[in-house]
């Protein structure tokens, strides 16, 4: 097996922090969008609203959990540029590769969100077709 050097952990510091930046693209504009159907809310008693309100509530949840593993990930690539640094090669290994699990695992709920968020325009898609 090739030597973990430095450079490794770091080459995922970019592709990290590019996700975390769309990760809380995605978590503010549903904060947006639950001020919105709050007032809504507030307004008419609507059980759309309701329904409405516990789907993006299921996505806020997994965005929330993505960012977590997300931001797990890149401190475990930080801590195996550490562990490379004082000469603890094994350790590194593994905590480079428990660092990509965690990617591996945000990733994924990345993908159950966006099939959660596909099922919610369909609705409306359907909804615009119905009348």
């Amino acid at each position: 097996m090739e030597q973990l050097t430095l450079t490794t952990p770091a080459l995922l510091f970019s592709a990290i922090s590019l996700i975390m930046l769309a990760y809380t693209n995605r978590f503010l504009a549903y904060a947006a969008i639950i001020r919105n159907l709050h007032d809504k809310y507030k307004q008419e008693k609507d059980s759309i609203l309701i329904a409405q309100i516990k789907n993006i509530k299921q996505r806020l949840y997994l965005t929330r959990s993505m960012q977590i593993f997300g931001i797990s990930s890149l401190l475990l690539c930080v801590l195996t540029m550490f562990l490379i640094y004082v000469q603890l090669h094994n350790i590194a290994i593994w905590v480079f590769g428990f660092a990509l699990l965690l990617l591996i695992i945000s990733l994924s709920l990345l993908i159950i969100e966006i099939q959660i968020s596909v099922k919610a325009l369909e609705h409306h898609i359907s909804d615009i077709e119905n009348n």
